[in-house]
């Protein structure tokens, strides 16, 4: 059963001794591995209780709370231009695990409409996820999350369009588009880099133009860089691309990586691969549905745009 608000405000109280609950809320977007509450102490401080739901959600927690010991420190030292979710305290849990609880970091989730061109949000958005990109891998390695090179990882982005091909729900000609790009041996000459590996609008916190947090690093990683910039190159208004990406280059200290843009769109579209095979194993019809739908479309657009160049050849 899924705990109440009240009992996670009961388990920040014996996770962060002195904390006086006041007031406690739903998150504004619930998940669904951890309940989580917002809990407002006496003097309307904000604080984030997490609590697993089961024991696959516990371990996952464990190793990001690692990854965030490493991550904080960098922060305080000013290699990263926002903050993390920083722990305060943890309460055990009857079944196993710990809940954790942390204050709430500031700002408010990204609106990708507000992103724009120029040296606003958009170029402050370029830089943190840069920033990101340069953290010393060993924080990863640390934390016993995976560590991925350049083959092996265009190994497992093979093994995804396998997985989804096998459901018989892709279009043949995205798959054609999809295995020539893996078979692109160049497209897969990268540096390696620590990655979020989740990176959405409700997990990056803006205020007065700038990004001030990032949240949620459970699938965080040593794999692709160019996983980390997918979203934007897909969901971001097409005016704030440039400045995204040239903030990004800017802050990065070695990138020679000519095929960055063009694995991120590969990345992209691969997220509804990810999306089917979720459906498919969660036997969600919805999802399915969902999701066939959306690879239909993606193979009709990019079998409009790619007959200007068959055209030419």
């Amino acid at each position: 059963m899924p705990r109440s608000p009240l009992a996670l405000a009961a388990l920040a109280t014996v996770a962060v001794p002195g904390l006086d609950a006041f007031d406690v809320r739903r998150p504004q977007v619930a998940g669904t591995e951890f309940d989580t509450a917002v809990v407002i102490d006496s003097v309307r401080k904000r604080w984030i209780v997490r609590a697993p739901i089961h024991a696959g959600a516990g371990a996952a927690l464990e190793a990001e709370v690692a990854l965030l010991d490493g991550i904080v420190a960098e922060v305080d030292l000013g290699r990263l231009p926002f903050d993390v979710p920083r722990a305060a305290g943890f309460a055990h849990l009857p079944e196993g695990g710990r809940a954790v609880v942390y204050p709430e970091v500031p700002g408010h989730p990204l609106r990708l409409e507000a992103l724009g061109p120029g040296p606003g949000l958009a170029a402050s958005l370029g830089r943190a996820i840069a920033a990101i990109h340069e953290l010393p891998t060993a924080i990863v390695e640390n934390a016993g999350l995976p560590v991925y090179d350049a083959p092996a990882y265009r190994d497992r982005r093979q093994a995804e369009i396998d997985e989804a091909a096998r459901t018989g729900k892709v279009p043949p000609r995205l798959l054609r588009r999809w295995e020539e790009r893996l078979e692109d041996v160049s497209l897969w000459r990268f540096s390696p880099t620590l990655v979020h590996g989740d990176l959405t609008a409700e997990h990056v916190l803006t205020a007065g133009g700038a990004v001030t947090g990032i949240l949620s690093w459970g699938d965080a990683k040593v794999a692709d860089p160019a996983d980390d910039l997918s979203w934007l190159l897909v969901a971001a208004p097409q005016e704030s691309v440039d400045s995204i990406m040239e903030a990004y280059q800017l802050r990065r200290t070695e990138l020679l990586d000519p095929h960055l843009t063009d694995r991120a769109l590969l990345a992209g579209e691969l997220a509804l691969a990810r999306w089917l095979l979720y459906g498919v194993r969660s036997r969600n019809d919805d999802v399915i549905d969902d999701a066939v739908q959306m690879l239909a479309e993606l193979d009709e657009h990019t079998n409009d745009a790619d007959q200007p160049a068959r055209s030419l050849s």
